[in-house]
């Protein structure tokens, strides 16, 4: 996606590396938005995505002398951010709370089942997670945050109430998040990676 254009964007990245306020401004304009955007579907959270789009402005400040014009800004800007990112889940990895708040909030982006095989790492981790559950238990969580299911399907699919679907997920979630705090190292790995991933390669 080009934001702005080259020979502009590199005119104020030439002068962002004097100390140029008014070419940081520009730089600022053009990308707090998109960048704030992709923290945010990161992080889920608009506080946090606030404060680590802040502090990614910031961190391009103080290291302006780095900037090379010419060269690719926008992978510059993603590998700052996604070492913000890093940084912040592995600051909360001792944070059990909001590992289950990650969890809930996201359960459907996080558990994709293609997006998520990231490494045999991670799909290693999600597998035995998921084979922890008892089996109509791994089966409804599969056909609603895997298959992509709505809990209306899974109730007709199974003969089984709207409820009780939704005491299956609950539980579910209760035991893939005590076992990713079990394994809290890989599992924040496992949750980094994943929401990294849409900033690599760009």
């Amino acid at each position: 996606m080009i934001i702005l254009e080259d020979s502009y964007q590199n005119n104020l990245l030439a002068r962002l590396k004097t100390g140029d306020e008014t070419a940081f401004n520009g730089i600022y304009e053009a990308y707090s938005k998109p960048m704030y955007l992709k923290i945010l579907s990161m992080t889920k959270d608009k506080d946090v995505a606030d404060e680590l789009l802040q502090e990614l402005f910031i961190r391009l400040w103080d290291n302006k002398e780095k900037i090379i014009p010419g060269k690719s800004f926008q992978s510059y800007l993603y590998t700052i951010t996604r070492n913000l990112v890093y940084n912040y889940f592995r600051k909360v990895a001792s944070d059990n709370s909001l590992i289950e708040q990650l969890l809930l909030r996201g359960t459907d982006h996080y558990l994709n089942a293609e997006e998520v095989l990231l490494s045999k790492e991670s799909a290693a981790l999600l597998k035995n997670a998921i084979d922890q559950l008892s089996p109509q238990r791994k089966m409804v969580f599969e056909l609603c945050k895997i298959d992509g299911k709505s809990y209306d399907e899974v109730s007709k699919l199974l003969g089984i109430s709207v409820a009780t679907v939704n005491s299956h997920i609950t539980k579910s979630m209760q035991l893939i998040k005590a076992y990713l705090i079990k394994h809290q190292d890989t599992g924040l790995l496992f949750i980094g990676l994943y929401l990294a991933s849409d900033l690599i390669g760009k």
